[in-house]
């Protein structure tokens, strides 16, 4: 008889390499979860106009507020020019040269960060956080 030699197997090829290019993973944007606010407010939904109307509900609080506050400065003015001349000679001077100017600056001063921190926080609620800047971009 005659003896069958074992037919040889090729060794497996080791696997093939493949590259695969895209944009890498963490330069990816998936899409927000959720509408972003801009789109609420640029389309004029309901949602949208309820984002502006608290913007400007804030601003007209902080507006009130500076107003209240000036109002209250300046309507005291009266009772101390009502004194009499005697006792308030030179108040009334330092009152109006000292007192009233730095006092209404304080309160434009507060009134102005108060108006951009409501603006900030408007800013943040309607950005798609992808787009958002960073606390300090080269310019």
């Amino acid at each position: 008889m005659a003896e069958q030699q074992p037919q040889h197997q090729q060794p497996p090829s080791p696997p093939r390499r493949e590259i695969v290019t895209g944009v890498p993973r963490g330069a990816r944007r998936r899409p927000p979860a959720h509408t972003p606010a801009r789109s609420e407010i640029s389309e004029q939904t309901t949602l949208g106009a309820t984002y502006v109307r608290a913007l400007m509900r804030s601003q007209l609080r902080a507006g009130l507020g500076a107003l209240g506050a000036l109002a209250l400065l300046v309507g005291t003015l009266p009772v101390l020019f009502a004194l009499p001349r005697s006792a308030s000679g030179p108040l009334v001077w330092v009152a109006l040269g000292l007192v009233v100017y730095p006092v209404m600056w304080l309160i434009a001063r507060w009134y102005v960060t108060r108006a951009e921190r409501n603006e900030a926080d408007f800013t943040g609620l309607v950005m798609d956080p992808a787009e958002a800047p960073g606390p300090h971009r080269p310019v």
